[in-house]
């Protein structure tokens, strides 16, 4: 059996043209992108290139994009610049299903004074933006809820939430990491004033990412030093990884291949029913989710051990197993997974490398090992 890799929410392979866009900025255009001479010129004119790409991709203007070291520095920079921006106080809300990349720069500005509200989840693991509305108050600063969940793949009704926080005048801010090149997240399609991203989530290098900052949005500068990014991110700008995140922004764009994988999807879905029927269980929403992602729980075992049992196979448990004892994802105790069948979760998500025999060899596998 071959080698399979159904962990694309996890990471992906870089693209080819992705790769062929970044090798010779390893050997040329080593100038220093502030310098005015001939070698600093490519440079400027690189950065500029990728910054113009990932606009278009967000459909904004190329000056409300910072490049950062990826989603968790965008993340970051977002929650701590607002925060910092407003006299370090106010308050925040989130989710009860977002990626420890918000979670836990929330702690910490809590320890500083921030408030923070959690708003809960439904059995699919969606936010109801009733339950933000009721938690905005004259001193909420920020919202921050996820586009797309990144174990269960699914989707937030953002565009509502965008309309409760522009009425509150609250500022709306969302990790996209997992929906960019997957499903539309154009910022103004979505009404966000801040979204995250990450390049290694769509074909691009990992150590590179941004952040859209709306015009006229206050934020405290992240990084402080020389005047990089338009004074917003300190810090000589990383050439290479730049271009490749613009490369994967190009492609990204292109949502066609995104159909065949969601195709892909549905079928490892038919075919593990056909296998399994009552004992499987589907998690998350069974519509409103990304295109590649299927989180499933089989009943009467743990997933951690099935993985086990075909090490050839690259996908991810929802649960950790530690000393004989299952402890349950944040994101499934959110949605109030029972435990039982929390213990036999595995995510499979699938990219634009996933080949129809992929889906046809784990379905096998898995039916000789659970049986």
């Amino acid at each position: 059996m071959d080698w399979i890799y159904l962990d694309y929410n996890a990471s992906t392979p870089i693209d080819t043209s992705v790769r062929d866009a970044v090798v010779p900025y390893l050997e040329k255009a080593y100038g220093n992108p502030s310098s005015t001479h001939w070698a600093g010129i490519p440079a400027r004119q690189a950065i500029d290139d990728a910054r113009s790409k990932v606009a278009d991709l967000f459909g904004c203007s190329h000056d409300e994009i910072v490049f950062t070291s990826g989603g968790t520095e965008a993340n970051n920079h977002a929650l701590k610049g607002v925060f910092f921006a407003n006299g370090a106080r106010g308050h925040f809300i989130t989710s009860a299903v977002e990626h420890p990349a918000i979670v836990e720069p929330l702690r910490f500005l809590e320890t500083l004074g921030a408030e923070i509200t959690i708003v809960p989840v439904d059995r699919f693991g969606m936010v109801d933006p009733a339950d933000v509305l009721d938690a905005i108050k004259s001193d909420t600063l920020l919202v921050s809820v996820m586009h797309a969940n990144n174990e269960v793949g699914t989707i937030q009704p953002i565009k509502e939430i965008s309309a409760i926080c522009r009425n509150a005048g609250v500022l709306l801010h969302t990790d996209a990491a997992q929906s960019v090149g997957k499903i539309p997240s154009g910022v103004n399609e979505l009404g966000v004033d801040l979204m995250s991203i990450a390049a290694h989530k769509f074909y691009g290098p990992k150590g590179i990412g941004a952040l859209y900052i709306k015009n006229r949005i206050r934020l405290e500068s992240f990084m402080h030093g020389a005047g990089h990014e338009a004074g917003r991110r300190a810090g000589t700008e990383n050439i290479p990884l730049v271009v490749g995140l613009g490369q994967a922004a190009l492609l990204a764009k292109d949502l066609e291949p995104m159909f065949r994988v969601a195709q892909l999807r549905d079928l490892f879905w038919s075919r593990l029913i056909a296998v399994f029927d009552e004992r499987i269980v589907l998690n998350g929403h069974p519509e409103q989710r990304l295109p590649n992602t299927l989180n499933v729980s089989f009943l009467g075992h743990v997933g951690a051990e099935v993985l086990a049992a075909m090490p050839e196979v690259a996908a991810t448990t929802g649960s950790a197993c530690h000393s004989g004892s299952v402890e349950m994802s944040p994101v499934l105790k959110a949605m109030n997974t029972p435990e039982d069948v929390a213990a036999g979760t595995i995510r499979f998500s699938l990219g634009r490398m996933t080949r129809d025999s992929d889906i046809e060899q784990v379905v096998g596998r898995l039916k000789n090992i659970i049986g």
